[in-house]
């Protein structure tokens, strides 16, 4: 908390929108999630009046988006964090809950900025809507004034905007795709739904393959990459005889810095469960399951639902696609049973279709390469645009007799 002019274009605006009246509210919409982007590796000090907003701090913290932060949760408001920093250096983000009026807070603010080593961060968290605090927040170099009640999700939404610089390129999503049990066309599913991502937005798309041994898609794509990602993750070439020990942090590292660089970062992981690959699900954007309708398949997909549902409670629940559906002669789990054990709806079945799919691999294509009249490929275009929270627009067929009238129109 320094005396200097607050650097927040966001905050700057929107004081300068409702000066006359009220100082603005965040939104409460489930767009905050969406929005928050990771924080570095700061830390990060909340001092909370109310139990509520302490267990809100808490909440956030254990959220994937602040995984890289250290948080520590103390009680007490204002008063108590003046008197912690006389004797303690401040850390890099000071977060401040008090009720007391302009009157009272102010003051209080000046004492703690006294105690304030220069570049740290300070957000008020205020009971009162009062547009001149609001100013007088501004003139003393506080980072962000929200209005309570707060949720984890705005929280953390407020304190991304202060991390991330909104002049510089958003950072890239993480789509990660696994399959409950393998064999169940995984990869095929995350590169088709990564390539139509990259077709139908007409943007950049990294497709990182963390099979590293066993990994299909440089001969899905038709391609012989200079470098794959083993050597991202400064392992040796691609050999059998080598072992391949990725860690966590160097999953962190690689990810990190592909999504410096595209919009879109799609993990494809392989089967199989290590510390790797429950970090990657846990701290992806997006999670994707590919399953076959199976038992087997049924009971571990279930088992990475109750997972990612019980550690990303402020993140959307995966998504479940079913593969290989309707193989003749195979007794197979009813779509409704899967969905319902799993608490999930199919965000798409696809059929068991292998002349289709065997031709696109043999030849390096993706389906809608192949064919964009195979009954997959719109599937594939609905799971990308699921992904990326857009939708198509498609023209209206109009009716013939509508065509006929236009022409006669036209002749008339």
């Amino acid at each position: 908390m320094t005396r200097q002019t607050n650097t927040n274009p966001a905050f700057a605006a929107a004081g300068a929108e409702y000066s006359d009246f009220e100082i603005p509210v965040i939104d409460q919409s489930q767009d905050s999630m969406e929005r928050a982007r990771p924080i570095p590796r700061i830390s990060i000090q909340a001092f909370c009046e109310q139990n509520h907003m302490a267990g809100v701090v808490q909440d956030a913290s254990e959220d994937r988006r602040l995984s890289k932060a250290h948080v520590s949760v103390h009680m007490g408001g204002a008063v108590a964090a003046v008197q912690h920093y006389q004797e303690s250096p401040t850390p890099n983000l000071i977060i401040v809950e008090s009720a007391l009026p302009r009157q009272q807070l102010l003051p209080e603010l000046d004492r703690l900025a006294e105690c304030c080593d220069p570049g740290t961060k300070v957000v008020v968290i205020g009971h009162v809507n009062d547009v001149i605090l609001y100013r007088e927040l501004l003139k003393r170099g506080v980072s962000e004034y929200l209005v309570a009640p707060v949720t984890a999700p705005q929280l953390m939404e407020s304190l991304s905007n202060l991390y991330n610089d909104p002049e510089s390129d958003p950072v890239g999503h993480v789509y990660a795709f696994i399959g409950a049990k393998g064999g169940v066309g995984s990869s095929t599913i995350c590169h088709n739904a990564a390539w139509t991502l990259s077709e139908a937005l007409k943007s950049n798309v990294i497709v990182a393959d963390l099979d590293l041994a066993f990994g299909t898609t440089g001969l899905d794509f038709n391609q012989d990459p200079v470098q794959g990602i083993a050597d991202a993750l400064a392992t040796p070439p691609v050999v059998l005889d080598r072992d391949y020990d990725i860690t966590p942090d160097g999953c962190d590292m690689v990810i990190d810095v592909a999504r410096q660089n595209v919009p879109y970062v799609v993990i494809d992981l392989p089967h199989g469960w290590s510390a790797w690959t429950k970090r990657v699900l846990l701290q992806a954007d997006e999670v994707v399951i590919t399953a076959a309708p199976d038992l087997a398949n049924l009971r571990n997909a279930k088992n990475i639902v109750e997972l990612l549902k019980q550690s990303r409670r402020n993140d959307n629940l995966p998504h479940l696609v079913i593969n290989m559906a309707n193989v003749p002669k195979r007794p197979e789990i009813a779509l409704k049973e899967f969905e319902e054990a799993l608490g999930l709806k199919a965000l798409a079945v696809i059929d068991f279709d292998p002349e289709t799919f065997g031709q696109a691999s043999n030849n390096g294509q993706m389906i809608e390469e192949l064919s964009n009249r195979a009954k997959a490929a719109p599937m594939f275009r609905d799971i990308a645009m699921t992904l990326a929270h857009r939708r198509e627009t498609k023209a209206e067929k109009k009716p013939a007799f509508a065509s006929l009238l236009e022409k006669l129109k036209l002749k008339r």
